[in-house]
């Protein structure tokens, strides 16, 4: 049983539900991978790892589209672009100043 009442002005309730802050950039540890394994044998460039709101992933994602050109999306905590982007996608973490690493290429 929760707590039903409490005489704390300052009192909070825990909700499961909130997200966690977002830590800065150089901070984070990203992985960067290339998945062939969709559909007609199209190429998928995903970043995933990030920790923090889904608010802030879908901000990171945005800026990675606009970089490549291309469309994709943000799901599952992670970032999907359409296609073969991985340069590209370095050099804007890169340049955002977020740590990565490449993994499974």
């Amino acid at each position: 049983m929760g707590i039903v009442y409490s005489t704390d002005p300052d009192y909070r309730p825990l909700v499961e539900d909130d997200e966690p802050e977002t830590p800065p950039p150089a901070k984070q540890d990203l992985r960067i991978t290339l998945d062939k394994k969709l559909k007609a044998g199209k190429k998928a460039t995903v970043v995933y790892k990030f920790v923090g709101k889904q608010s802030d992933l879908e901000e990171l994602g945005k800026a990675l589209k606009t970089a490549c050109g291309v469309g994709g999306t943000v799901k599952n905590g992670e970032i999907i672009l359409q296609g073969d982007h991985l340069e590209k996608v370095k050099a804007e973490l890169t340049k955002l100043g977020y740590k990565f690493k490449v993994a499974g290429v």
